[in-house]
């Protein structure tokens, strides 16, 4: 297998926002990256965050919410933040080599109003994601 450059997306709770990263990177870049996702604490896949990455095309419902792992940290080639409290709490990163990034989304599952709202807020965030992965895949950055 040819060695791919693993792209760790960390967020609070590997619930919504790093879900739906890992979800659009591995569809429109999974042939050149090796995609991870995990949180500070594992809160289990947000119902909504599957809803909304269905609607784009895309299926997460068999990922997991998990924890960071030191050992995927340690040989990331890329570790994103997806939300401030991930930013400022992340593990220290040993590798000299790493290229770490923050990119900031608002956490749709502190959306409130009706739910028609709520999964407004969802798709919001999706969009803004995906154009930033889009970005990403074409440009490296």
């Amino acid at each position: 297998m040819e060695n791919k450059p693993l792209v760790y997306f960390l967020c609070t709770g590997n619930s919504c926002r790093s879900q739906i990263a890992d979800g659009f990177l591995k569809a429109l870049g999974g042939d050149r990256y090796e995609v991870k996702s995990a949180g500070l604490e594992a809160h289990g896949l947000n119902p909504r965050a599957v809803q909304v990455m269905n609607e784009a095309g895309v299926d997460i419902s068999r990922n997991t919410s998990d924890v960071i792992d030191p050992e995927i940290l340690s040989r990331a080639a890329y570790v994103i933040t997806l939300c401030g409290h991930a930013d400022e709490h992340c593990p220290v990163i040993r590798n000299p080599n790493v290229i770490k990034w923050h990119w900031g989304f608002e956490d749709p599952a502190k959306a409130t109003g009706s739910e028609e709202e709520i999964m407004a807020q969802f798709r919001a965030v999706r969009d803004a994601i995906q154009a930033r992965i889009e970005k990403f895949v074409q440009e490296g950055q």
